[in-house]
């Protein structure tokens, strides 16, 4: 028997109900055997803890449904960002104990993601060293301007194109969105120049990393010291410098620690935007960082050329709120098999 999706999303928004309290909530209209069978499924497929007994007994999402669950993403951004329930603050529990805890890919998408990384190989094998920079030099054109053009950049791709390779600036364009996407391109160059740089991730990389990212462009260099607010949103960073400090030492513990290389490079994505540590530049910074990892190991990097600017902030939007990856998990599996068909 199949747990209701329904019992779950009801749990992640309300933990600690009792089964009363679930079947009223998901108006569930079968027996009450029945929803007993179901969550004692929820229980058995890992999905949901049980804490209390008798009367007292009430049921929560384990970390692992709470972290990888679906969660329809219109249905929850239809409320107004005042409306929405949200986790507002810092979660403290999520680098140290949540996600330690949990794998972070089911069996089939690491398989997946395994004979994608084996045909890029393959293709790489296959290559000449003159083939194999044409296409890294392609790719890192698209992810410079598709990077850049989430953050509001509104170059086009052709004109991204003319000037990584020409340097010539686009009409009607700032200084500083020609300034975004060169960064972008030194960044890429200094990363494939030193393949091994992020072998090991520490905070004195990424901030090497923010670095070239941001020069001339008025973005105060290393670990801010003020608060920041997000656009859309009532999550609020952490705003102490200190704790900003030690959340990114244990977020470079905990991808280090991981042996899966996708792992490590998705969870370099979503905590760099999460722990927000810089004034400004912090998503530019993960998606650099992110590819660094996967360069570093031997492993595809992604342009996230086809994404769509508005599905990434989406994802981006509920991992902030709820600390839920599924969405930009499956942003990160299309990014990968796109960029492995794509370009090798």
């Amino acid at each position: 028997m199949e747990i209701s999706r329904d019992i779950l999303q009801f749990l992640h928004y309300h933990p600690l109900s009792s089964r009363e309290e679930i079947a009223k909530g998901t108006a569930f209209n079968g027996s009450d055997a029945t929803l007993k069978r179901l969550i004692a499924t929820g229980v058995q497929n890992g999905d949901i803890v049980v804490e209390g007994k008798a009367r007292a007994t009430r049921y929560r999402l384990s970390d692992q449904a709470h972290l990888l669950m679906l969660l329809n993403l219109d249905t929850y951004l239809a409320f107004d960002v005042d409306q929405r329930q949200v986790q507002t603050s810092f979660n403290f529990e999520l680098i140290r104990e949540q996600l330690p805890a949990v794998r972070l890919f089911t069996d089939e998408e690491t398989t997946h993601l395994q004979e994608l990384q084996a045909e890029f190989r393959q293709h790489v094998g296959e290559m000449s060293p003159n083939e194999y920079r044409k296409e890294m030099e392609r790719l890192g054109i698209d992810l410079s301007w598709k990077s850049s053009q989430i953050e509001g950049n509104t170059y086009s791709l052709l004109e991204t194109e003319r000037l990584l390779r020409e340097s010539k600036t686009a009409d009607g364009k700032t200084k500083e969105e020609a300034v975004m996407l060169l960064n972008h391109k030194d960044a890429l160059r200094f990363i494939l120049d030193n393949p091994d740089y992020l072998q090991t991730l520490t905070v004195s990389h990424i901030e090497d990393i923010h670095q070239l990212l941001t020069k001339e462009l008025s973005v105060d260099r290393g670990i801010r010291h003020r608060r920041v607010g997000i656009t859309g949103t009532n999550y609020h960073p952490l705003d102490n410098e200190f704790q900003i400090r030690e959340a990114m030492h244990d977020s470079c513990d905990l991808i280090n620690s991981k042996e899966n290389v996708f792992e490590k490079a998705l969870l370099t994505l979503v905590l760099l935007s999460y722990i927000q540590a810089f004034s400004d530049g912090n998503k530019r910074t993960a998606r650099i960082t992110s590819n660094a990892i996967l360069i570093a190991n031997g492993y595809c990097p992604l342009s996230f050329r086809t994404v769509d600017s508005i599905d990434y902030k989406k994802a981006m939007l509920i991992f902030y709120e709820q600390n839920n990856l599924y969405a930009f998990k499956q942003i990160f599996i299309d990014q990968f098999e796109f960029a492995v068909r794509e370009y090798f």
